[in-house]
């Protein structure tokens, strides 16, 4: 079964609720959300079960998302793209220009999308294929141990280990080079030097990175790969330990193993029925603007971008790609601007629009606690690597929650984001005092722990404009 059978068989197995409870896992509220993009998901799966000539006919739903920044938007779409094995990117349309301006062109959304694509089918193969290539890492870590006797058969030593043969006699070879797999297979030789030959591209990639900041990023890779294939390889001779040795030879053979045909056309299809892109900040491009200054293209971006969400053939260095059935996530504040000021055409690729709840301290307790990921979970295991028990209060929770919606409401929204900075400048001297902290391996945040370091801080306003 190859791997976009298998990416829609793991489609096949979530319906949307449990779509929805996966999110649930890693995100906090959000369900109008959560439940538009997993019928979208699922959207894809029936498509895919559609015989007739209809199949081509049925677009994506694509979405866009309405909030304050810190509310979700982007992680949604990322762990929408983990369930479904697809290959996400995640642009902001202010990096884009109009044709013609000094930018990033649209058509490499597809392109970089395309290389995640190949990224992520060749990672696959590699799984699948590494019980094959590990045979003959065996046999190649042998050769480099025993290298072969010349014809006037003189002594050889590998380093460290005792040789006796001196001449080519193949009875004696071979029982030393039983010898050395059964030091092998033990782990023995592990930090035993050989030398090997291996491929230095290093020339080629600095040629390559000068290209690009003087051509641009997409015409310095094609530069480069075309600069690759035109130059001879230059192999050169190292020295490494075995344990070493083994990855490069791993990938070496794997990498040959590997068919690019087959690779490239999985990764072509799972592009173009699985692709999600999260296109962010797309309320900065809405709006005529403009005819002068630096938002002279913004309406220019949004024409541009059209034909892609609409569904054109853009070449990459792998072949045509369409983008027809790729899914697009925008997202927004739409403080200043609204989705109505998109262009009717853009917007009307756009037909799902979903608004994200701002946050409240009762969701950062949620999202402190409850998620597999959450903050307080993670400071946990980065202090226990010092034999630190850190233990969060219940009220040591609420205390931090009310103090980030707090911040929220009187500086600027910045969402559960806010919680990094506030738990942050809260355990700053634990996390300082940690590895010279040698009495007291428990430690507990509580209600009055927080208010003393975090109050000091909120009541001068400036300094917390800072500081949280």
């Amino acid at each position: 079964m190859n791997s976009s059978q298998t990416a829609a068989r793991s489609l096949d197995e979530l319906t949307p609720s449990q779509i929805v409870s996966e999110l649930d896992k890693h995100i906090v509220g959000q369900h109008r959300a959560k439940k538009s993009v997993a019928i979208a998901l699922r959207n894809r799966w029936r498509r895919q079960q559609v015989t007739s000539g209809m199949r081509e006919e049925i677009m994506p739903n694509n979405i866009i998302m309405i909030g304050p920044t810190g509310v979700g938007k982007t992680e949604i779409a990322r762990r929408l793209a983990r369930l479904a094995r697809a290959p996400f990117l995640k642009v902001e349309a202010t990096k884009f220009t109009e044709v013609g301006y000094v930018g990033r062109d649209v058509e490499s959304i597809v392109r970089d999308l395309m290389e995640l694509g190949i990224a992520m089918v060749r990672a696959e193969h590699a799984t699948q294929l590494r019980e094959r290539a590990e045979e003959q890492v065996e046999e190649r870590l042998l050769d480099l141990l025993q290298p072969p006797v010349p014809a006037f058969a003189m002594p050889y030593m590998v380093q460290g280990l005792q040789t006796s043969i001196t001449e080519n006699d193949p009875a004696q070879r071979a029982a030393e080079r039983e010898q050395l797999r059964a030091q092998l297979r033990a782990g023995q030789l592990e930090t035993h030097v050989v030398e090997m030959d291996m491929v230095d591209d290093s020339q080629s990639a600095q040629m390559g990175s000068m290209f690009s900041s003087l051509a641009g990023d997409e015409m310095g890779r094609n530069l480069q790969d075309l600069m690759s294939s035109m130059m001879p390889k230059r192999i050169v001779r190292r020295s490494a330990p075995i344990s070493e040795a083994r990855r490069t030879i791993i990938a070496e053979e794997t990498s040959r193993l590997i068919d690019n045909e087959t690779l490239i056309a999985e990764a072509v299809f799972r592009v173009e029925n699985n692709g999600i892109v999260f296109l962010d900040e797309i309320d900065k491009i809405a709006g005529a603007g403009s005819t002068t200054g630096p938002d002279v293209s913004r309406e220019g971006v949004q024409r541009d971008l059209l034909p892609i969400v609409e569904g054109s053939t853009v070449n990459t260095k792998y072949g045509p790609v369409k983008s027809d059935h790729i899914l697009f996530i925008a997202s927004g504040a739409f403080h200043v601007s609204k989705p109505s000021d998109l262009l009717p055409e853009l917007q009307g690729r756009f037909p799902i629009r979903v608004e994200l709840d701002s946050l409240t301290a009762d969701d950062f307790i949620d999202i402190l606690t409850v998620p597999e990921n959450a903050l307080v979970k993670q400071y946990g295991a980065i202090l226990a690597a010092e034999g630190i028990e850190l233990v969060f209060t219940t009220d040591g929770i609420e205390a931090i929650a009310d103090t980030a919606a707090e911040v929220n409401e009187t500086i600027e929204n910045i969402g559960a984001r806010r919680l990094h900075t506030v738990l942050t400048s809260l355990l700053e001297d634990i996390l300082f005092e940690a590895p010279d902290n040698i009495e007291n391996r428990r430690i507990e945040v509580t209600k009055e722990m927080v208010q003393r370091k975090l109050s000091p801080m909120i009541e001068n306003r400036e300094r917390s404009r800072y500081v949280l």
